[in-house]
């Protein structure tokens, strides 16, 4: 997982938000914290081995629109639905939308 999350980093990084935000971020939607966060970025699990073993926050219905002309709210898998869920928010964080607005608080 971690050439994944590295390639996001660097996204991120590049358009001047910090990885402690980003960080942030995907705390919020996996509800881990930073320690177990940091053990998933450093492990050799997949990202389909990832979302299979977290839950998602109750509030991650409320990301909406679309990644990669792709409305992720309405897609049928589940796996799929998780992914592109991380994938708005790092685009919105990108972006350099207001934490609150990311986090969906």
């Amino acid at each position: 997982m971690g050439d994944d999350l590295s390639s996001v980093f660097k996204k991120v990084t590049r358009k001047g938000r910090t990885k402690e935000e980003l960080a942030e971020v995907i705390c919020w939607l996996t509800q881990l914290d930073t320690t177990e966060l940091e053990q998933t970025i450093t492990s050799t699990q997949t990202l389909a081995e990832f979302f299979a073993k977290i839950k998602l926050n109750p509030k991650a219905n409320l990301i909406k629109g679309k990644v990669c002309g792709i409305q992720v709210e309405v897609l049928a898998d589940p796996f799929l639905r998780k992914v592109r869920y991380l994938d708005k928010l790092v685009d919105e964080l990108a972006q350099g939308k207001p934490m609150a607005k990311v986090l969906r608080t």
